[in-house]
This record gives C-alpha cells, sequence and structure tokens, in this order.
C-alpha cells in the first residue's frame, strides 16, 4: 500500500497479516520455545490426570467386589494425581507469565517501528490522514495486538496441545467411542469458517471506526473554544454520535457474528457428550470397558470439548487482533521519503545563500501551484514573502526544509544542492517560527532548549530576554522551571508565541524562517519582537512569510507572489512607486484599517 492509499474498511489479506504478526514474535523465539515447553508439560501432566484418577477408581471397585480396598494403593494413586495437578499449574502460570511478557514486547516493537516510521513519512502522509486516527494506531491497536497474541500463547496453543493429547488418549481407550465423539467436528470447522469470514471485515471497520472517532474527538478538544465560539457544539455532538454509533454498529456485528461461534460449538458438544455417556455405558454393562476407563474418556470427552469450545471463543479475538495488526503493518510499510544520498554533502559552514533553478511544485499532478520559479536570495539578506492565500508563499519555505521535494529543477544552498545533504544537517542550519505554535509538556526552559540540548541556563535566558518573553516568564511563580500543559495551555497565545520565538533565537541558525512569527502578540509586544528580529537577522539569511504588510517595510526584498509566481520584487519604498501587486495589497489592508478605525 502506499502512502496515499487511504485505508479501507475490508481485511487486506487476513492469512498473510496473522502470519506476519506471528513473525513479529521471532525476537522473543526463546522465550517462545520455553513457552510451548511449558505448554507441552503442563498439557501432558493435565491429560495425564483422569486415566491417574480412572485408576483409583478401578482399585476402589475391584476391591469392593473382592471384599476389600487397598486404601494405601488408592492414596498413592491419588497422591501422584494432586502432584501431576499441582506441577501443571505451576506450569501453566510460568507459560502465562511468558505469553504476557512476549506480547507485550511484540507490541512495544510494533509501536517502535511505527513511531519511527512517522519521522520518514513524507509530510504529505501526515498531512491527508487525521491525527487522532495515527495516535489510534500507536496505542489502541498496538494494545489490541498485544491481547490477541497473551490470549493465542496461552489459550489458543495449549487449546490444539490439549485437543492432541486428548485425542491420543480417547483413540487409546476406544477407537469406537473416539469417533462418535469427532463426528461433530466437520460442521463445527463449517460454522466456525463460516462465520468467522462475515465477521472479519466487520473487525476492521470496528478499529478504522474507532481511529476515526479518535481523530474527531482530538479535533473537538483542541479547538474546543473555536467549536463554543461559533456555536457549533450541536454539529460536534452529531458527528460524535454518528461515529460513535458507526463504531458501535462495526463492534455489534462482529462480535454478534463471532460470539455465535462458541454457543454452537457449545451445542454439539453436548450433544455429542450424551451420545459418548450413553454409548459409553452400553460398553461398560457388556464388560468391555471398565467403570475407571468410562470415567477417564468421559472426562476427556469434557476436556476434548472446552479447548474446541474456547478456541471458537477466541476467534473473535483474533480476527480484532489481526485487524488492529493490519493497521499497523499499513503505516509501517507506507512508502517513505526519499532516503537521504548515500555519499551526501557536508555543509561545515555557510554563507547563507539561497537559489531556486527553475522549480515547479504541485501537491497533486494535475494541479500545478509553483512552475519554473527562479529566485537568488543573497547571504544575510530578508527576504519578504507576501500574496494572497494560496500563492505558494508557504510551500516555498516547505521545499527550502525539504518537507516536500521539488517536482522539477533543484534548490541551492551555497551553490549546493540541498537533495545532496542530509535533511538533519540541512535542518539544523535552518530556524523556524510558525504562526501555529507547538510547546510540549514539559518546564518552560526545557521548551525554549527544544532545539538545543546542550544549551546553559544563561543562554536560554538570553534567549528569552531577546525574545521579549523573559519578563513575563519571571512573573510567572516558578519562572523558567514552570511546568507547562498540554502546548502550554496555561498562557497566553502570544506568550506561546514568544517561547517558539526564543526556541529559534537560542539555536542562532545561519538562515531564519519566520511564517507571521508575531501574527499572535500584541501591538506593543509585536514592536519590540520586530526590533529584536531585526537584531537577530543581522548576518542570517531570512525568509519572512507576511500577510501584515507593516511588518516586513524593512525587508532587503519583498516577494510578491501569485498563482506559484514571483510577480513583482523589489524594496517597499519601489513596489508602492510600481503600484502594481504589492500596491494594491497595501492598499487594500490599510483601508480596511482606515474603515475599522473609522
Amino acid at each position: 500500500m502506499t502512502a496515499d492509499a487511504p485505508s479501507t474498511g475490508k481485511p487486506q489479506d487476513f492469512r498473510r497479516s496473522a502470519a506476519r504478526l506471528l513473525r513479529a514474535m521471532g525476537p522473543d523465539r526463546h522465550l517462545l520455545v520455553l513457552c510451548l515447553a511449558l505448554s507441552v508439560v503442563s498439557v501432558a501432566l493435565t491429560v495425564s490426570v483422569p486415566m491417574t484418577l480412572g485408576h483409583a477408581t478401578d482399585l476402589i471397585v475391584r476391591g469392593a467386589a473382592s471384599g476389600g480396598v487397598d486404601f494405601g494403593r488408592v492414596g498413592l494413586v491419588l497422591t501422584v494425581a494432586a502432584v501431576l495437578v499441582v506441577v501443571s499449574a505451576s506450569c501453566a502460570f510460568a507459560r502465562g507469565r511468558l505469553a504476557q511478557d512476549i506480547s507485550q514486547r511484540t507490541a512495544y516493537r510494533l509501536r517502535e517501528q511505527a513511531s519511527a516510521k512517522l519521522t520518514v513519512l513524507p509530510l504529505s502522509y501526515l498531512d491527508r490522514r487525521p491525527r487522532g486516527d495515527l495516535v489510534s494506531r500507536l496505542t489502541n491497536d498496538a494494545d489490541n495486538i498485544a491481547l490477541t497474541l497473551q490470549q493465542l500463547l496461552t489459550k489458543i496453543a495449549v487449546s490444539l496441545l490439549s485437543v492432541i493429547g486428548v485425542l491420543g488418549m480417547m483413540l487409546w481407550l476406544s477407537p469406537l467411542l473416539t469417533l462418535i465423539a469427532v463426528a461433530s467436528l466437520p460442521v463445527v470447522a463449517v460454522i466456525t469458517r463460516w462465520l468467522g469470514r462475515r465477521s472479519q471485515p466487520e473487525f476492521t471497520k470496528q478499529w478504522r471506526t474507532t481511529g476515526e472517532l479518535g481523530a474527531h474527538v482530538e479535533e473537538m478538544f483542541t479547538g474546543h473554544d473555536q467549536v463554543l465560539l461559533f456555536g457549533r457544539g450541536e454539529d460536534a455532538q452529531r458527528v460524535f454520535d454518528e461515529r460513535n454509533h458507526g463504531v458501535f454498529e462495526a463492534a455489534h456485528r462482529a462480535q454478534f457474528l463471532s460470539g455465535i461461534i462458541q454457543p454452537a460449538t457449545a451445542l454439539l458438544g453436548h450433544l455429542t457428550f450424551v451420545a459418548v455417556a450413553v454409548c459409553g455405558g452400553l460398553r461398560v454393562a457388556s464388560g468391555a470397558m471398565t467403570v475407571g476407563e468410562i470415567q477417564a474418556f468421559i472426562t476427556y470427552t469434557l476436556q476434548f470439548n472446552n479447548p474446541l469450545t474456547q478456541a471458537a471463543a477466541l476467534v473473535s479475538i483474533v480476527q480484532s487482533g489481526v485487524a488492529s495488526a493490519e493497521r499497523v503493518f499499513e503505516l509501517v510499510d507506507a512508502d517513505e521519503q526519499t532516503p537521504d544520498p548515500q555519499e551526501p554533502r557536508q555543509l561545515p559552514g555557510i554563507s547563507g545563500k539561497v537559489e531556486f533553478e527553475q522549480v515547479s511544485f504541485r501537491y497533486e499532478p494535475d494541479e500545478p501551484l509553483i512552475e519554473k520559479l527562479d529566485l537568488t536570495v543573497a547571504p544575510h539578506e530578508t527576504v519578504a514573502i507576501v500574496g494572497p492565500t494560496g500563492a505558494g508563499k508557504t510551500t516555498l519555505v516547505n521545499l527550502l526544509l525539504r518537507f516536500y521535494e521539488p517536482t522539477s529543477g533543484r534548490i541551492t544552498l551555497d551553490g549546493i544542492d540541498i537533495a545532496a545533504l542530509p535533511r538533519a544537517a540541512l535542518r539544523r542550519h535552518i530556524g523556524m517560527v510558525l504562526q501555529d505554535t507547538w510547546l510540549f509538556e514539559g518546564t518552560i526552559a526545557a521548551n525554549i532548549a527544544y532545539g538545543k540540548d546542550s544549551a546553559t541556563h544563561e543562554e536560554i535566558v538570553a534567549a528569552a530576554t531577546a525574545a521579549r518573553a523573559d519578563h513575563f516568564i519571571r512573573t510567572l511563580p516558578d519562572g523558567y522551571q514552570t511546568l507547562l500543559d498540554e502546548n502550554g495551555a496555561n498562557l497566553s497565545d502570544g506568550e506561546r508565541q514568544l517561547l517558539t520565538i526564543a526556541r529559534a533565537f537560542l539555536t542562532k541558525p545561519p538562515i531564519l524562517v519566520l511564517d507571521e512569527a508575531t501574527s499572535s502578540v500584541d501591538t506593543r509586544t509585536e514592536v519590540l519582537i520586530q526590533h529584536a528580529m531585526a537584531d537577530l537577522r543581522t548576518d542570517r539569511t531570512s525568509f519572512v512569510i507576511a500577510h501584515r504588510l507593516s511588518t516586513i517595510r524593512d525587508a532587503d526584498t519583498i516577494l510578491v507572489m501569485e498563482q506559484g509566481r514571483i510577480v513583482e520584487h523589489g524594496r517597499h519604498e519601489e513596489l508602492l512607486a510600481a503600484d502594481g501587486a504589492y500596491a494594491r495589497l497595501y492598499a487594500a489592508q490599510f483601508a480596511r484599517v482606515a474603515t475599522q478605525l473609522a
């Protein structure tokens, strides 16, 4: 499946996905062997118990018939049976602990693989999928896989071994009764296969709709204030109800279909048990079997039916786990971004000259956005990029950062094609401040030092001071050690923006990208930050994406973009004098301001 292929409700390949899920346990094969050995020992001892108890029963029956029961011998046999039960239970306990360890290790590795995959996926993959759905794959689906594997190792494997062991003992005791006992197996197999094939798509749909529900909840909580502001609470609740109902319907159908398997199997098992009991009683009456032997056989019949019933009940768990595994594997198998060159160029130090040479780019093959763009930015120059929404301003920066790759043409840094550079090395030389702030749960100091782990406290304070954030930080109860909530929810929009600006200041990159970096601060703070940025831009190449034209008057060059093309470029005064696209933007913007102030 390609990176851009959507997830569907149909299972991709149940058998292949199930086999791949089993192979995922490969790194723990030594634990698997030990788990299997414990299962064999536990089942072998368990299977031996009915025969041992049957022998004790025969001793009592023969002793009663001959006028004296050898209770000493009977006690010895019962002691042996008790030891078998205790040792079998101990092996089962150890097997359960191993199964839990193996299943959690496997889920851990799958989460690790999926998380690592996210770091090498192209931005287009993440842009086209809800974040909540991706989170669900790494959490809900991975947990479901762990549960499935644990059940597989503790119950299904034991059930299969039990069936084999019990069947052998039954054949040894009475081939005729064994034939009666297994007569229902073909019917059980047909029912299980028929219902399983119909429930598997529902389990796949269940986990897909669960991901969609999680994405909606994550989206609504993230924008909760906007939902309330625009009075869309009822609409949000309606969508939630629809998706919640979708999860309910899929889960209900899946569980109903797979749930029929167990009672159907149990019913056939009970009918078989009755037939065995009647025929067994007749064989005892005719002297073909002893009371102890028929006692053991009836016990084996129960042991034979119980694993089948249990395995049938676990079909739904296995199908659900494989459906979750398919979702995780889809993420793990997604097409990665183009790899870094095997022999990359190095950037020991750069002056900051950036050139776009005949660069074209399109998000969709038939929808061109940027066509044959040529642009040269001299070292230490501040370039402002303006234009209407959708003109390609942010896309231009995304190409420079290699979040996206040009459809054609190339971008060079100091004459070196950036495609010849490792992405991590390239991005270490570029600092970026976005309009949408991002902070993580942790201290303010840690958030500022996010791009420089080795930063000292003095460097952090200096960066915050340069960003005009030091004052408000010191007014907080714990200063720089103040813990932030998720995405800095306990700060205002402007304060969060100041912290992201301070983060960029700290790394002191040769190239700066400011995408509406002052949009969330008040006018007074904006003026202060503009002065700070002017100092920061000294001896650095800067790209400033701006909608408020008043913030980029001092730029060395202003690029005006329309439909992916640079239609004008020059300084502020020159562009106003030209009375072209920039002048129209400027006049329209300040006309709106004048109207609002009137």
